[in-house]
């Protein structure tokens, strides 16, 4: 076995996880709301770079703008107008944006259809241990990783940050200090939403855009996330590691259907051991 190769296909996995999880990460690690219409923000994202490439925009400009920009919107209408009424009530949240999940899935099939649309993934190829690879593989793990210290940078060392996360710790005490709560709950939203319309767009050139494309990852995304803990940023990254590696590792040796099951059953131990996700037991001053 080439291990340069293994280890790019393992960062690769990674990455993958980090890109798809990220936005639902900052939506359910900071504001506690389990948000079902995840897969469907990312399925707008890549209808949008799809779209927007066929129209004649360029493909960067429709991916890094436009389908963040694009989702970004969807989710904080959707804030405004359903979830801001149904904060601390989980089980609420979760029916209503099931709902807004299969509406969304339904509009795209009435206005698409089940037809696959795509766009040629851009960059080419290179040789790596005998093997080619994409360099857009390439491009997809620099992303991740961008996101993740963005986000980091923008909730440590920014006051937009600041006020996120005073919010998100202490409610009343941040609104007897004068800040809008309301409105920081809004854009933090859209926020998460923007990330996972770009994550939505990233991913549209290798695996173009039907309705149903978001279940393809909304599954290993709340593993993700829910196996990660309150800690959004440590804890996306710590869990998305750990399973990437564990279910490339086993794809290789054996077949993909065992990969995903040994990413479930290593979830279900470590949420045994763990029930507050990792970083509630370790990492816990970190984002």
């Amino acid at each position: 076995m080439d291990y340069a190769v293994l280890s790019f296909h393992l960062v690769y996995a990674i990455a993958l996880l980090v890109l798809t999880s990220l936005g639902l990460a900052i939506v359910f690690g900071m504001m506690r709301v389990v948000n079902f219409a995840h897969g469907e923000f990312l399925m707008i994202g890549g209808y949008t770079l799809v779209l927007s490439v066929q129209a004649g925009l360029n493909i960067w400009l429709a991916m890094f703008v436009v389908a963040p920009a694009v989702v970004g919107l969807v989710g904080y209408a959707l804030e405004r107008l359903i979830i801001r009424h149904l904060y601390g009530r989980m089980l609420d949240t979760i029916l209503a944006t099931w709902g807004v999940s299969l509406a969304l899935i339904g509009l795209a099939t009435w206005a698409f259809g089940f037809q696959q649309r795509g766009v040629v993934a851009p960059l080419g190829s290179f040789t790596l241990g005998g093997y080619r690879d994409s360099w857009y593989s390439v491009l997809i793990i620099a992303v991740a990783a961008a996101l993740v210290l963005g986000t980091w940078w923008v909730l440590r060392h920014t006051r937009t940050g600041l006020l996120a996360r005073g919010t998100m710790q202490n409610a009343p005490m941040a609104e007897a200090l004068g800040m809008n709560t309301s409105r920081v709950y809004a854009w933090t939203f859209a926020a998460g939403a923007a990330i996972s319309g770009l994550a939505g767009a990233v991913m549209a050139p290798l695996t173009g855009a039907v309705p149903t494309i978001g279940t393809a990852y909304v599954t290993r995304a709340f593993i993700t996330v829910i196996t990660g803990g309150a800690n959004a940023i440590t804890g996306t990254v710590v869990a998305s590691s750990l399973f990437g590696t564990l279910s490339e590792l086993v794809t290789r040796w054996a077949t993909p259907v065992a990969g995903h099951v040994a990413l479930l059953a290593l979830a279900v131990v470590l949420l045994r051991l763990m029930p507050s996700g990792i970083t509630g037991r370790f990492f816990r001053r970190s984002l």
